[in-house]
């Protein structure tokens, strides 16, 4: 179940008539959190901005308030690029999934500040670590076709924050290489109800594996993205091997 929202708390920097708006009413995101919640299906649900962000997160609480027999929804929001740092814990606290982009901070980071503010952009913007640190389980891609779906450049973007003009946004927030890691394997799989069959190489899960023409998690950065795939593993079939 999907739907969209772009709004925030107060109005945008640059253009203080507006604070963003509903791509589909809060009325109808409720009724089909209702609807998800009877049916048992996970709900995943684009929450742009910080006010976006609350307004699904206390639609979620509600919901699953209402349904005490379900203990376990694993509902999403999507993108989670501006959220006020009392809704970042919340996400742990209401078992929500964050899915960044990690990408997505240093594509947009050379405009966001001149939207949202500098003291905002620094406390909300893009806050990925902090997501981490709060204890959700944070999940990452890129949203092709807005970003090239390679995950090595996405991974390589989450963890140095750095943009194409060569600085870095707001790198605090960047996340540590094996936070980076479970974004993309451990983490997706719990998402997806899948953590027993994938996520990490262990016995009795399916063999997929991606071997690395280097350890991607102890590469200088700057080589990280010179880091090619040698053989992908499929169900513990090689389905590709780079040719030399």
């Amino acid at each position: 179940v999907g739907s969209e929202m772009c709004i925030r708390d107060r109005p945008y920097a640059d253009m203080p008539r507006t604070s963003g708006f509903n791509v589909t009413p809060v009325a109808d995101i409720y009724r089909s959190a209702e609807l998800a919640a009877e049916f048992g299906f996970q709900m995943a649900i684009q929450g742009i901005g910080d006010r976006a962000a609350r307004e699904l997160l206390d639609i979620y609480e509600e919901v699953q308030d209402a349904n005490p027999e379900m203990s376990d929804f694993r509902w999403r929001i999507e993108h989670c690029q501006v959220i006020h740092p009392e809704d970042q814990v919340r996400f742990s606290e209401l078992g929500v999934i964050a899915s960044v982009r990690g990408i997505f901070a240093t594509s947009d980071g050379p405009w966001v500040v001149s939207r949202l503010g500098e003291e905002r952009t620094r406390e909300r913007g893009y806050p990925n670590h902090s997501l981490f640190e709060s204890g959700a389980v944070v999940v990452n891609g890129t949203d092709p076709p807005v970003e090239d779906i390679d995950p090595i450049d996405n991974f390589y973007r989450s963890v140095s924050r750095m943009m194409e003009n060569g600085e870095r946004f707001f790198p605090e927030q960047a996340m540590t290489r094996q936070e980076a890691l479970a974004s993309y394997t451990t983490n997706p799989a719990f998402a997806a109800f899948e953590e027993d069959q994938k996520g990490s190489i262990t016995p009795g899960k399916l063999a997929d594996i991606t071997l690395l023409s280097g350890d991607i998690l102890t590469v200088p950065e700057e080589e990280i993205p010179n880091l090619e795939v040698l053989h992908t593993i499929i169900g513990g079939e090689v389905r590709f091997s780079k040719e030399g």
